[in-house]
């Protein structure tokens, strides 16, 4: 896909695609494959992510279920390497608009995306407390923490035995299982 085309067309596209597209106010972009590396480390996120919620008020998601930022100007889909979410969409909906915590691994492909546009407009989800964004090949994962006062907080996090607290949703997320069979030495 590519150029102009409507949210209905782009979401209806998307349910037979072979890759996954991300959308921004119109234009289509194709995702990359990844490494590897960078799918054991989503997959961690995920599953320690669903493990620690389920059966709880909150619910997991992996890659596979995009997020809808709705700005004022326009909308934007995006595919979170993992995310949390307190107000699921309905079940037979493509995307979730009420993410708590979103989880983004990088790649050298997304930084500059990753970093910029994607960051900034990830932030500005209202329901959002906490953005991670991992780094592939190092252990570190910078934290964007909404706080009490508005705006965010930033933090960094490094080493396999550092841990992420995430009272946000009653858990923690520990470097080293994030990281587990990723490749990654302190």
């Amino acid at each position: 896909m590519t150029g102009l085309t409507t949210v209905a067309d782009y979401l209806d596209a998307e349910k037979s695609a072979e890759g996954k597209h991300e959308f921004v106010g119109g234009f289509v972009f194709a995702m990359p494959s990844f490494s590897n590396r960078h799918n054991t480390i989503a997959g961690n996120a995920f599953a320690i992510l669903h493990d620690r919620v389920r059966g709880g008020s909150f619910q997991a998601f992996n890659s596979s279920t995009k997020v809808r930022i709705q700005l004022p100007d326009h909308n934007r889909f995006y595919y979170p390497d993992a995310m949390v979410v307190c107000n699921p969409n309905a079940l037979g909906d493509h995307f979730q608009d009420q993410p708590v915590v979103v989880i983004e691994v990088m790649s050298e492909s997304t930084r500059r995306a990753d970093l910029g546009g994607k960051r900034d407009a990830y932030l500005r989800i209202s329901a959002l407390k906490v953005l991670l964004l991992v780094e592939p090949d190092m252990a570190l994962v910078t934290v964007h923490r909404r706080r009490a006062e508005g705006g965010f907080a930033v933090e960094h996090h490094h080493g396999l035995e550092a841990s992420i607290p995430l009272a946000e949703i009653d858990t923690s997320l520990s470097l080293a299982e994030l990281y587990d069979r990723a490749g990654i030495e302190d």
